[in-house]
Formats: C-alpha cells, structure tokens, sequence
C-alpha cells in the first residue's frame, strides 16, 4: 500500500509519519500532486497557523489537487480545520470541503483555558475511522480554534461546548485531535484509516 503524507509549512509532521511507520508503513512525504493522486491513501496532518498554512498550499496549487482527490484521506488537527469552508484564525477562507466555518474558543467561565490541550472523551462515534470503539475513549488534543456540530459530524468532544471531533464526507476524513499522539486508541484509528 502506498500511503503519502501531504508536504507544507506545518508542524508535527513528523509524529504521524512515525505512528505510521510504527504499523509497519513507510509513508512518502510529499508536494508534488502526482505523488499524491497515486497514493492509496493521504494524511494530511499538522500543527500551524490557518493563513500561512492556505498560502503555502495555494502557491503551490494543492488546495485543488486535495480537493480532487478520489482516494481516502485523512486531515489531522489543522488539516481538518482547512479541510472546512472558512476559519476565523487569520480570516482565512480553507478548502471547502465540509461546508462549515471554523471559530474560536469563548472561554465561559474562569476554568476554560483556550487553547483546549490535553486528552478528553471522543463521544457519538459514528464511523468505520472508529471500528472497534467504546464511547468515552480518551484522545489527545492542542487547539484554540474548533468546528462546530454539523451534518458531517461523526464523533463530538465537550469542551466549554459540544464541538466536531471528527468529520466525514465522501473520500473526507478529519480528526480535530490527534491520533498520532493518542497512544493505542488514536494508533486502532490510523489502522482503521489504513484500511478504509
């Protein structure tokens, strides 16, 4: 199976490419869009900044070729908040491919810290991405900016307000957490990716 992980100016890259490696897949890290169209599947992860990371993926036309793509991927953290229709983090307009805007934490109450770091409870999984799942398990999270509740929803975390955990739509997977640093529940996810 050929697995490519989308190359651009984010972070945290090079976790997902050792989760892989670790379920024994030696993945391509990759720009160039014939790399990626041929790929079995795509990851499309990242840590970063929402306008910095459009800009890069636009100046090198990937913003269309992720679009196009037929085959399964799978956008991790800031790769499912640019996977959405717009993102107040920089006024940035993203992908389009889940047709929803991506906004930012209001702390209620003094005990809400934005960003939401560390590991909640993934709740309603609803999706092959989580075969084999219990409600309640716990995943790891870092991020200031969320997606609300939608018609692509297939798992929701609480945090100062019931958000998407993860989207599907079509070829579209995306977790808003991170499974590559999820210990064996997010590894069981990238298995199930893998085996889509």
């Amino acid at each position: 199976m050929k697995v490519a992980v989308v190359k651009y100016n984010a972070g945290n890259i090079y976790s997902v490419i050792h989760a892989l490696q670790r379920l024994g897949v030696t993945p391509v890290l990759t720009d160039n869009p014939e790399e990626l169209q041929k790929a079995d599947k795509v990851l499309f992860p990242g840590q970063g900044e929402a306008s910095n990371a459009m800009r890069y993926l636009r100046e090198h036309n990937l913003d269309k070729v992720i679009r196009d793509l037929k085959n399964p991927i799978l956008g991790i953290c800031i790769g499912q908040q640019l996977m959405c229709r717009h993102s107040e983090e920089g006024n940035t307009d993203c992908l389009g491919i889940f047709d929803v805007d991506v906004l930012k934490f209001q702390p209620k109450k003094h005990e809400d810290k934005v960003p939401h770091m560390g590991w909640n409870q993934l709740e309603n999984p609803t999706s092959e991405l989580f075969k084999g799942f219990t409600e309640g398990e716990f995943v790891y999270f870092v991020h200031s900016f969320y997606v609300p509740v939608c018609e692509n929803t297939i798992a929701t975390t609480n945090y100062i307000l019931p958000y998407s955990a993860a989207l599907h739509k079509d070829n579209f997977y995306a977790t808003q957490f991170h499974p590559e640093k999820s210990g064996s529940v997010g590894e069981r996810i990238i298995k199930n990716f893998l085996e889509l």
